[in-house]
Parts: C-alpha cells; sequence; structure tokens
C-alpha cells in the first residue's frame, strides 16, 4: 500500500472510464488486497459468481425491481471497460471476496425519487466534479480533458498506478470542502451505508481491503464519522421487497445521448481505447477505412496514412498528448469523407457509439415469462440485437406466421420489440415487415408482463381480456379484437366480443361508431389468413354497419361544427372501406351505404366537406354519373353558397389520392373550379386560400404542373382539340377501345389465375 493511503484502498474511478479500468488492474495487482468492495447494490452479492461464467459477455446491468412493481427498477450498467467490471474479474481470477457496498437497492427504490433542487436555492446547483475540474484546468470540454489526463496517459506501462488515485482523491477533497454534497443530498445516505460496510469488511480483513468506487465519494469514505452518526443517517429508511437478475445491455444504452446519466458521450470509443494494447489510433482508423468500405466508399491504406498523420498534427498544435475522438474525427471527415458529414454520421453511429448488446447466461435468474420468451426466440431464430434490422415474413410460411403471432403478442403485452413497418418487397395480406431493435429496457417490460402469466401466448390472452374489461369505448374494443386476430390469441376472443356487443348496444355516437367498422371489418376479412376464426364477428360487424347507415345522414346534417365536419367525413373514407371488406358477408350492405352517401351528396344541409367527400366515393364506384356529379359541384358552387362551404366541398370531393388525376382527366370538373375560383371575391378569396392549398398541394408535382398548363388557357379557346391533355379525347372512341380488348381480357384472366393461386381472394 501506499504510504499515504493509510488504511483500505480507495480506489476513485470515473465509471465507465477505460483509463480506470486500467489503473485500477495495476493498482490491485500491486496492492494484492484480501477483499475487493464495489460501489453496487448489496443484493447483486448472490449474483457476483455469474459474471464469471462463460455465457456472460458485458455490456451487461444488474436489474434491481420491486416485487410488486417492476415497473419501479433501476439498472446499474457494466461494460468490459468499466472499472467495476474490471475489479469483480479481477477478484474472481484470484478467489478473492467481492462484495458490492452501496445502500440496498431495497431502499432505494422504495424511496420516492429525488426532485431536482431549484437552482434559485443557494447550494442547490447540482455540481459536476468533472466540469470543475476541467474548467479549472482550462479546457471547455470534460471530455477532453479526462482523456488528456487519464485515457491518454494510462496507455503504456504505470510506474506508480496508485498516484492517479491519490490526485484524483485530493481533488474531490477539495471539491467536497466548497461544495459539500454538490446539491446530491441523496450521497450522504449512500456513502452512510458503504463506511458501513467498510467496518464490516475491517472487522473481517483488518485494513487490507480495497474499496472502488466513484471518486466523488472517496473524500467523505476517508471521513471520521462516527458510527452513530451513519446509523442516524440509515434509520429510518422505507424498504421494499426487490428482485435482481443480469439483464443484456448495449453500447448505445450506455452513451450519455440515451438518456443514461452516468454515461458517457462515445462508449464505442472507449471499448476501443480498453482494448486496444498499442497504437489506439492506427488501429481506431483502420476499423472506420473498414466501416466505409462495406459501404462502398473509396478508402484505401493510403487514406488511413494519410488521417493518422492529421489526427496526429492537431493534436500536437492543440498541445494534447495523443489524438482524442475530436482530432480523429476531424481528421476522417477530411481525408476519408471528402468534407462531407454524412458518411462521418455513420462513423459516429456505428463506431463511436456503437450497437455492442451483451448476453447473460442461462443461469440468470428471471421471471418464468423471460424464459418462454428466451426458448421460443431460440426456437424460432429470432436473435434479440441492439442494432435495427428489417425483418422481412411471408405468412403463408409456417416459421414466419410464428414469427408473426409471438412479435403481435409481445405488443399487445407492451414489448415492442418488433415494430410493424411497410414493406419494400409488395403489399398483400400475406407480407409483414418488422423493424426490430432489442433495448434494454425491454427486460423490465418483460418482468411487468409477468404478471399476466408464464408463457408468452398465456399472458397475451390474460392481458387482452383485462384491457377488453377496461376499454371505456367501443374503438379500443375493436381495435383489441383485430390485434387478438393478428396475435392469434383465439382465447381470448370470447371475452373481447362480449365487451364488444355490450358497448356497441350502449354507443349512440355515430363517430365512434363508424371510427371502429374499420378493424372490425379487416379482421373479419383478413382474420383467417393466420388461421384465426373470426367468424363471430360478423354479427357484431353487420350490426355496426347497420346502425351507421341510419344514424349517420342526421347526426351530418345536426349543425356540426369543423372540427366535427373533419371528424365524420375522415370517417366516411373509413366506412367505404370497410363496406368493401363486408360486402361478402352481406350482399345488400353496399346498396344501402351507396344510399347513404346518395343522400349525403345531395342535402344542402349537410356541410360542403362531406357533401363534396359523398360524391367522389359514389364518382369512385361507378354509381354517380359524370353529368350528375358536374350537377353536383354547379351547385356547390353557386354564388348563394359561402365561399368556405364551396371550397370545403372541393377539398373533399378534390381531395386525397387520384382527385388531382381526376381532374386532368374531366375537363369540366376543372371548368366548374376554375370559374368559381375566379368569382370569389377577393376578401372571401383570402380566407379560403389556406384550405384550397392544403388540397392542391397534396397532388404529384405532375399532375399540379399539368392542371396549371390546363388553367393557363383562355377559357373561350377550350376546344375538344385543345382542352383534352395529350393522349386524352373529350369522348371514348370505340375502335381503338376495341383493339386493346382482347389484351385486356387476357390480363384480367391471368390476374384472377394469380389471385386463386396465391390465396388473395379468399
Amino acid at each position: 500500500m501506499s504510504p499515504a493511503a493509510a488504511g483500505p484502498l480507495l480506489l476513485g474511478v470515473r465509471h465507465h472510464g477505460p483509463g480506470s479500468a486500467r489503473a485500477v488492474r495495476a493498482a490491485l495487482d500491486r496492492a494484492q488486497p484480501r477483499a475487493v468492495l464495489i460501489e453496487g447494490p448489496p443484493e447483486g452479492d448472490a449474483l457476483l459468481p455469474l459474471a464469471a461464467d462463460p455465457g456472460m459477455r458485458p455490456p451487461v446491468a444488474l436489474l434491481a425491481h420491486a416485487a410488486d412493481d417492476p415497473a419501479r427498477a433501476a439498472f446499474w450498467p457494466l461494460a468490459a471497460f468499466s472499472p467495476e467490471w474490471v475489479a469483480i474479474r479481477w477478484a474472481q481470477a484470484r478467489d478473492v471476496p467481492v462484495r458490492f457496498i452501496d445502500l440496498p437497492a431495497a431502499h432505494a427504490l422504495a424511496a420516492p425519487r429525488e426532485e431536482e433542487p431549484d437552482p434559485r436555492e443557494a447550494g442547490a446547483v447540482r455540481v459536476d466534479p468533472l466540469a470543475v475540474l476541467a474548467e479549472t484546468a482550462g479546457y471547455e470540454d470534460p471530455e477532453h480533458w479526462w482523456e488528456d489526463v487519464v485515457e491518454h496517459r494510462g496507455t503504456g506501462e504505470v510506474r506508480d498506478p496508485l498516484a492517479v488515485f491519490e490526485v484524483l482523491a485530493e481533488a474531490m477533497g477539495a471539491l467536497r470542502e466548497t461544495y459539500g454534497d454538490g446539491g446530491h443530498g441523496r450521497d450522504l445516505v449512500r456513502e452512510a451505508h458503504m463506511r458501513q460496510r467498510m467496518r464490516a469488511a475491517r472487522r473481517e480483513f483488518g485494513d487490507d481491503y480495497a474499496v472502488v468506487c466513484g471518486a466523488w465519494h472517496v473524500p467523505a469514505l476517508r471521513a471520521g464519522t462516527t458510527v452513530a452518526a451513519d446509523r442516524a443517517l440509515l434509520t429510518g429508511l422505507p424498504k421494499a421487497k426487490v428482485e435482481t437478475t443480469w439483464v443484456p445491455w448495449s453500447h448505445r444504452r450506455l452513451a450519455r445521448a440515451g438518456g443514461y446519466g452516468a454515461g458517457v458521450t462515445s462508449p464505442g470509443w472507449y471499448a476501443h481505447l480498453f482494448a486496444a494494447r498499442d497504437r489506439p489510433v492506427e488501429r481506431w482508423l483502420t476499423k472506420v477505412a473498414g466501416l466505409l468500405r462495406e459501404e462502398d466508399r473509396q478508402v484505401s491504406p493510403a487514406h488511413v496514412i494519410e488521417a493518422v498523420r492529421l489526427a496526429e498534427t492537431l493534436a500536437a498544435v492543440r498541445g494534447r498528448p495523443l489524438p482524442g475522438l475530436t482530432e480523429t474525427l476531424e481528421a476522417v471527415r477530411a481525408v476519408m469523407c471528402d468534407g462531407s458529414d454524412v458518411p462521418l454520421a455513420l462513423v459516429e453511429d456505428r463506431l463511436v457509439v456503437g450497437d455492442v448488446l451483451g448476453e447473460v447466461p442461462d443461469a440468470a435468474p428471471v421471471v418464468p415469462l423471460q424464459r418462454d420468451l428466451t426458448r421460443r426466440q431460440r426456437t424460432l431464430r429470432l436473435k434479440a440485437e441492439a442494432q435495427r434490422r428489417d425483418l422481412e415474413l411471408d405468412l403463408r410460411k409456417e416459421s414466419d406466421a410464428a414469427k408473426s403471432l409471438l412479435l403481435h403478442r409481445l405488443r399487445l403485452l407492451g414489448i415492442d420489440w418488433g415494430t410493424p413497418t411497410a414493406s419494400r418487397s409488395g403489399t398483400g395480406t400475406f407480407r409483414e415487415t418488422w423493424r426490430l431493435s432489442w433495448e434494454p429496457e425491454l427486460s423490465v417490460r418483460v418482468a411487468e408482463a409477468g404478471i399476466w402469466g408464464t408463457t408468452v401466448e398465456g399472458a397475451a390472452t390474460a392481458k387482452a381480456e383485462a384491457d377488453a374489461a377496461a376499454a371505456g369505448e367501443l374503438g379500443e374494443v375493436t381495435a383489441l379484437a383485430e390485434r387478438c386476430l393478428l396475435a392469434g390469441l383465439s382465447g381470448a376472443l370470447p371475452a373481447v366480443l362480449r365487451a364488444l356487443a355490450d358497448r356497441a348496444a350502449l354507443d349512440t355516437d355515430v363517430a365512434r361508431l363508424a371510427g371502429a367498422l374499420p378493424a372490425l371489418a379487416r379482421a373479419l376479412r383478413y382474420g383467417d389468413v393466420r388461421g384465426t376464426d373470426a367468424a363471430a364477428l360478423g354479427t357484431v360487424a353487420a350490426g355496426l354497419a347497420e346502425r351507421i347507415c341510419v344514424g349517420l345522414p342526421p347526426a351530418c346534417a345536426a349543425g356540426l361544427d369543423a372540427d366535427g365536419a373533419a371528424e365524420l367525413r375522415g370517417h366516411l373514407d373509413g366506412v367505404h372501406g370497410a363496406v368493401g371488406l363486408l360486402d361478402g358477408t352481406d350482399p345488400g350492405l353496399r346498396e344501402r351505404w351507396s344510399a347513404v352517401l346518395r343522400t349525403l351528396a345531395g342535402r344542402e344541409s349537410v356541410p360542403g366537406g362531406i357533401r363534396g367527400r359523398a360524391a367522389r366515393l359514389l364518382l369512385d364506384d361507378g354509381r354517380l354519373p359524370a353529368g350528375e356529379t358536374a350537377r353536383l359541384m354547379g351547385l356547390a358552387l353557386s354564388p348563394a353558397a359561402s365561399p368556405a362551404d364551396a371550397a370545403g366541398w372541393i377539398e373533399g370531393f378534390a381531395g386525397g389520392a387520384g382527385g388531382g388525376t381526376l381532374l386532368v382527366h374531366d375537363e369540366r370538373l376543372l371548368g366548374l373550379i376554375d370559374a368559381w375560383l375566379v368569382s370569389v371575391p377577393e376578401g372571401a378569396f383570402i380566407d379560403v386560400l389556406p384550405l384550397l392549398r392544403r388540397t392542391f398541394g397534396a397532388y404529384e408535382p405532375g399532375v399540379r404542373r399539368t392542371l396549371g398548363e390546363l388553367a393557363r388557357r383562355v377559357p373561350g379557346a377550350r376546344t375538344a382539340s385543345t382542352t383534352a391533355p395529350a393522349g386524352f379525347a373529350p369522348d371514348l372512341d370505340p375502335g381503338r377501345a376495341d383493339a386493346v380488348a382482347d389484351l385486356a381480357r387476357l390480363l384480367l384472366g391471368a390476374a384472377t389465375v394469380h389471385v386463386e393461386r396465391e390465396g388473395i381472394g379468399r
């Protein structure tokens, strides 16, 4: 032991600092203590032997959560370059006792969360020790200061490994004298417990033990406090029953940008500094070159050599002992990225931060639900990875269907390992695309979901039944029914359907009924894709559709305000699509719905946006002749109509997919809109302009350009020969149409055969 360190060996470190980790290993090798005490929850002592398991690969974290409320949880992350992890492995390799000495998680999780102090109060500012020391040394960035004084000076042989700890302890002592607890009042209680555990170690090992803790705590652990004073701080602390385990962690979650308060800005860079025994800059830039070459960028060994020279030159100019992350990234941008920040952002994401995900052995204690999830992941070959990746599924394949069921069940449990996304390979009910990314917090979600069951299917079923009973609105239950079908939870459907029928019978709000129908229709139409019986939904869906047909016209004419009219207009599209899906189960439904749309389109008391949308839906279905459409538009855009109502009609009719193409091909409708626009008074035009810009601005650029060309023509010169777009005539040419009839028939016949073969026609 160093003479300056009378008593136990106190090794004050920076959490997740590779320089501190190397120094800790060297100090322990020099001192050879009989025991090692580490800042961490004592409940983790029983789990420490697992750190030596071959299946344990950092980064990992100790997870502690309240037994009765898994949402109350805390993590203690450890990376391969964390000083605490190095101390644990050093002790285990030599059969030296190793223990955690921080405040028990039972107290930390039972206490209310510490509130942020009011900066206006004296002494309430939270102190960042590294920032204060860096500023004192003339550095603007604490990371630069730490790299210069610790990381880059510890890459070689350390002559006196204890000296750096003595210097840090002295600096922290000066800070504690000036700032006290630095605004971290909870630290006083934690340090009292650490001192109690140190007294227990002294009775067992004398002063021949080492303590690895945050450097901020070293002055408090050396303070000559009494046992009675420490007991007074610890008396009466609330306590909760907790459970602990090891969980995988990731470099991305070690980053401060990920929300981890004790995190570092560049875990990938720090992992490299810890692992590189020599020439860290050259090795790092070689990794960067390899990554950029994988992304098809032209990077040669000459680029690496030049980047090393530039990084070293920048470090020399700035008076730094070695190039730091700032210098290496500047060299990468200038030499390998041609000054562009786009490839540099890839380097920062993949290498500076990184997607490394740790692993824990099977022997680690977990809730039964986690064991079932792990077993299914292995069976389906779905590996949990931190890096985002897309998973394409073909639900006609048994293995892909099983993966889909698992991911849907996990989402129902609130475990969002996968998120559905748009497919790049095609559309259809037999295709799914998922974006997978395993975040460490999902381990807490699994523990929370463990209260619902011991298997993924059982837990998802119980959760769905509980959600159905607690749902307050009809739309929630219909969405839940669809999710149950996607997840293959036939066991939950009876309870969900009972709740659905009860709420559908009591709900009189047409908007809520209209919002609930599309999910039911999709479930009824596509439920058999996964082999789930969805027929029981038919009765409920038919009842909802009938009530919507009866109640929608009065609801649309009951003095709606602008927001209510916009909501109902949006529901028209959803109900229209749902009616198309339900047409096979109730052949007369489409006719009844068309009658509702005709009523809405021709009733003057209905807001313009709804009338216009109803007319457009009828026109698209071929149930409204072109002449009648022009008549309705003429009435809506007549001088007797208010400009706001007329603009709403245009938005409802011409908005959405295909609206611009419709106006391009039917110049009668475009002419009516053009004439109305010219006649709108200046004051009213300014009021309706935002609505019109929203409608026409959503069109494709080519459609907008064609409409502009048509609008620039002189109205009197619009004849059949000049007004029709290129390739189109004002009337159908039977001769030209007959020429492609055989080809169209052949294509449609082939398409029918393809649909039947693929099973899409179900």
